[in-house]
């Protein structure tokens, strides 16, 4: 296979509930911690529901040096640019090297952007009077502030897109991504998702009847809705023969992705799960895969009654009778449901499940629900050696995109 047909992780950086690092990150999946609790970044008294995914005591010097300024940046952009810079440290390209500037691009997924900065703007308007307002700190709140600050303050001048597909946009990222390396469009790519907590998302899901009011069981018998949370997770893309040429440590490959609409429902997915299972099938032949490839499968698995129910569906209309020998686990009922940034997350677990050889558990989960009967992986981590993991994220809007990643292997996974 030619090498600059294979394009490969480099690096990985991420900030969520659970860890602010990779290497903590990776130890936490393997424990099963769960990072579901109080919320207080903002006032959650007048909701149904009081916990989320919640990234505590966020200090953002911690992570971002002195020579970026912090100045109107928001909550997102932080998180952003500090699991950038992770990623960019980990693939050994932090400095970034000037001769690769104009030719390294950013694509990240997202959705609520700056909404914080701006809730919290108009709360201090309200309560001044509406006297002497600093609009300034409505500069980032638009979505697309996150990949500008990170192309900007780094000098990269390569393609930068933002995507909104909702709980999809962070693994559309890292496709595209892919197809940019693919096209010869870019030489490195840094692609990701970033999705901060505020209260606007947190109301309309509460509105929605969607959150559980405790933590999310995904695929329980008495699950009833998922947990909202917050992350960003960034990856390094870069064709092999260039990984390879600079001597980069390499996590594992995009073998493939697909990319499919339900045209169904605003916040309900289609009924008999048909654009999941074409976003599989998709992903499937983007890959060159059959389905008896396929290692692990990290679910979406976001634990509202119809969506970890439809899932099951897909997943068995795809495989067939091999769904029931393939694990299941949704890592959602971790981190919390991180939406634009979900995709992205789960990116980043592939690639360490890959890497360490486990498959990370589905928590919470202690009643089976006899109509989602596949292998959750329950008990705890499981070691497994890896060949090749699939990744679901399929969002409102019936915006579904499903990528599949594969252990480095020299001549390639079949080679």
């Amino acid at each position: 296979m030619n090498k600059n047909n294979r394009i490969v992780i480099t690096g990985i950086g991420t900030i969520n509930a659970i860890s602010n690092n990779i290497p903590d990150f990776a130890a936490a999946l393997q424990k099963g911690v769960c990072g579901i609790g109080p919320v207080d970044l903002f006032d959650t008294a007048d909701f149904r529901c009081h916990n989320g995914g919640q990234i505590k005591d966020f200090q953002p010097r911690k992570y971002i040096p002195a020579d970026f300024s912090l100045k109107r940046m928001s909550r997102a952009d932080m998180l952003a640019f500090a699991a950038a810079l992770e990623a960019l440290r980990d693939a050994g390209l932090y400095p970034f090297p000037e001769e690769l500037q104009e030719d390294t691009g950013v694509a990240i997924g997202g959705g609520s952007g700056g909404l914080l900065e701006a809730e919290n703007f108009y709360r201090s308007l309200l309560l001044r009077g509406g006297r002497n307002p600093r609009f300034s700190v409505l500069a980032s709140v638009y979505c697309a502030s996150s990949a500008d600050r990170i192309a900007s303050d780094l000098a990269l001048g390569g393609p930068k897109t933002t995507f909104m597909t909702a709980c999809s946009a962070g693994a559309t990222a890292i496709g595209y991504a892919r197809d940019l390396l693919l096209n010869e469009h870019a030489k490195i790519m840094l692609a990701g998702g970033v999705e901060p907590m505020c209260r606007i998302t947190y109301a309309a899901f509460n509105a929605l009847k969607s959150l559980d009011p405790d933590i999310c069981h995904p695929f329980d018998k008495n699950r009833q809705g998922l947990s909202l949370g917050e992350a960003a997770a960034i990856m390094v893309l870069e064709p092999l023969a260039a990984a390879l040429a600079r001597g980069a440590k390499i996590y594992g490959e995009i073998l493939g992705y697909g990319v499919t609409c339900d045209s169904f429902h605003m916040t309900a997915p289609d009924e008999k799960a048909s654009g999941a299972v074409r976003s599989m099938q998709a992903a499937l032949r983007d890959s060159n895969l059959s389905i008896e490839d396929i290692d692990y499968i990290n679910a979406h698995g976001t634990a509202t009654p119809v969506n970890d129910l439809t899932e099951t569906k897909a997943i068995k209309e795809v495989f067939g009778k091999r769904a029931y020998d393939i694990p299941v686990s949704s890592t959602k009922s971790m981190t919390a449901h991180t939406l634009g940034a979900a995709g992205a997350l789960e990116a980043v677990i592939s690639m360490l499940a890959l890497r360490d050889g486990f498959i990370p558990p589905t928590i919470n989960l202690h009643e089976p629900d006899c109509e989602c009967d596949l292998d959750y992986v329950t008990e705890g981590a499981r070691r497994a050696d890896l060949r090749v993991v699939l990744s679901n994220s399929f969002a409102f809007g019936g915006n579904n995109t499903t990528v599949i990643f594969g252990k480095y292997k020299e001549g390639g996974i079949n080679g």
